[in-house]
């Protein structure tokens, strides 16, 4: 396969700062991830001594505050440079959006206390956290989970399964939403579990379409323990917490997508420059022409909904439907990026010879991971006509 080298995005950063971080990144991203993340994927490999680097780089704790570990960078910078590690490796680019996702319910809700004992090392002291909202039986409907904590002295004791938990089996520590009240979503807590608790297991990994070196598991909680010290926020507030993690978590989902999309499209142009057909550059063909430029077009709509969506949360104002919005239009352009990246390299873009067929299969899962690209549509309604009737 011929060596491509796209020239960077030209990319709309705040401060100097920030551009001295995407350049780091993207230099990270050249040495250490593109190189071997086709062959990685396809054993199956999680870079998980990659992901130490990264923690000492200072990524795995971006959006969050200087003062615990973090790097006190705005959502609008944080999101691009998943972006640029989502076009080298998906893996990458979608275990760091889950760590912050399951970082979340303790920077925002947790007390100064907790703060201080775990986000240091969640956020710059190399762990890897994984998010435990879904279960076997209660997918789109989250709030219908039935893992439960019961409180016994200082402690509580959970006990249920969660599932497609990335990271599953290798984090170590995961937020987990279970059950302390009653029905419906005022009956749900969050804790902070270590991923050395006792009664913790993983079942076997999923077998997956794509993202094969992102492990993505059950959770068995077969009577844990743990502290009341290990709560996060009210009892009963754990839906409400979880949804805003999800908010937040979806941005990240949408700059994933943009990121393979941008991979897909920079190889589709390359071999478009590169290949030639009755005597000609495939890129002098004006209908593949036009196709390439529908792909571009996608790609910057994606990326401009997301970037206006953080910069909504990073001025303290509500999101919520706008982080739906670049969702859904995002993990849906990616998927249709990434099946006319394929369909311009022909026969070569179904072999795993050219990383297209990879990207289309990756870009499937954004439509389904952190809500449905059905439930996206959901939340967008409901801030459109209100709540459905029952």
């Amino acid at each position: 396969m011929p060596d491509r080298s796209p020239p960077p995005v030209d990319r709309p950063l705040p401060t100097d700062e920030a551009r001295d971080l995407l350049a780091v990144v993207r230099d990270i991203a050249r040495r250490e991830i593109v190189p071997t993340a086709a062959e990685d994927e396809e054993a199956g490999r999680f870079p998980r001594e990659l992901f130490t680097l990264l923690s000492e780089a200072g990524l795995l704790g971006l959006p969050y505050d200087s003062a615990h570990g973090g790097g006190d960078q705005p959502y609008e910078v944080y999101l691009q440079v998943l972006e640029e590690l989502a076009a080298a490796r998906l893996t990458v680019g979608l275990g760091i959006s889950v760590h912050t996702l399951a970082a979340y319910p303790l920077a925002a809700h947790g007390t100064e206390e907790q703060r201080a004992a775990h986000l240091p090392a969640m956020l710059g002291g190399g762990l890897l956290g994984a998010y435990c909202l879904s279960e076997p039986a209660s997918g789109s409907d989250a709030a219908s989970l039935r893992t439960r904590a019961v409180r016994d002295g200082d402690s509580w004791v959970i006990t249920g399964v969660k599932a497609w938990t990335t990271h599953g089996g290798i984090a170590d520590f995961y937020t987990v939403m279970a059950r302390t009240g009653g029905e419906g979503p005022r009956g749900i807590t969050v804790f902070l579990v270590p991923g050395d608790a006792e009664g913790l297991s993983a079942a076997p990994p999923e077998r997956k379409m794509g993202l094969k070196g992102s492990p993505t598991a059950q959770i068995h909680f077969d009577g844990v323990r743990v502290p009341d010290a290990r709560r996060v926020g009210e009892v009963g507030q754990g839906f409400a917490i979880a949804l805003a993690a999800l908010d937040s978590g979806r941005l990240g989902i949408a700059a994933c997508a943009v990121g393979v999309a941008q991979a897909a499209l920079d190889e589709a142009v390359a071999h478009a420059r590169d290949r030639r057909q009755f005597g000609r550059p495939l890129a002098d063909f004006q209908g593949l022409r036009f196709l390439l430029a529908d792909m571009a077009t996608r790609i910057e709509a994606g990326r401009a909904l997301y970037l206006a969506a953080a910069r909504l949360r990073d001025a303290g104002r509500p999101f919520a439907a706008q982080a739906a919005m670049a969702k859904l239009h995002c993990t849906d352009a990616a998927m249709r990026v990434t099946t006319d990246a394929v369909q311009v390299l022909g026969g070569y873009g179904y072999t795993a010879d050219f990383p297209v067929e990879r990207y289309l299969r990756e870009a499937k899962a954004l439509q389904i991971v952190e809500g449905t690209n059905q439930v996206q549509r959901m939340v967008i309604a409901r801030h459109l006509v209100g709540p459905e009737t029952r």
